[in-house]
């Protein structure tokens, strides 16, 4: 994966920027609908991120400022959990990007990226119910709200692409 346009670069992350990738996570309004809760738990993502790279087409990239000096969030794409004949994306931004466009860039070089895998397996996202902010922005890229699923113990909002 990788995108760059007049105001964002999404690339895969170095190891020496973990404590960048970590720094997003700090604020409670950006984990606030986030499963992830601890430091533990983001330096495993990190990680794990890492060693995917070298196995899958599939991981967690940075997206940066394109002078590549600010991470301005992380983005995802992965098998879907609940239809592995789906790929799901996701992503979080860091509070001072929010309402600038930045979500919907991210989402449609997410799109665009999991068209060019397949064109055969649908693109999902899901949120938190109560995560208006992402609903907006998905529905915006070209996204439907379908029925509610439950993962684990919470139920989620379901979308699906519509090519």
């Amino acid at each position: 994966m990788y995108y760059k346009s007049d105001t964002l670069v999404i690339r895969e992350f170095v190891a020496s920027e973990c404590s960048m990738f970590l720094e997003l996570f700090e604020s409670p309004n950006v984990t606030k609908y986030l499963s992830y809760q601890t430091p533990e738990q983001y330096r495993g993502m990190f990680g794990k991120a890492l060693t995917d790279y070298k196995n899958s087409p599939f991981s967690r990239w940075g997206v940066f400022n394109t002078k590549g000096t600010e991470c301005v969030g992380m983005c995802m794409v992965r098998i879907f959990v609940e239809n592995t004949n789906q790929l799901e994306i996701g992503y979080s931004i860091s509070e001072k990007y929010w309402g600038k466009g930045i979500g919907t860039e991210i989402c449609r070089a997410l799109v665009h990226y999991c068209l060019s895998l397949s064109k055969d397996k649908d693109i999902v996202a899901v949120t938190d119910l109560d995560n208006i902010g992402s609903q907006k922005v998905l529905t915006k890229v070209g996204f439907e709200r379908k029925e509610d699923i439950k993962r684990e113990q919470e139920v989620l909002a379901y979308f699906i692409f519509q090519k």
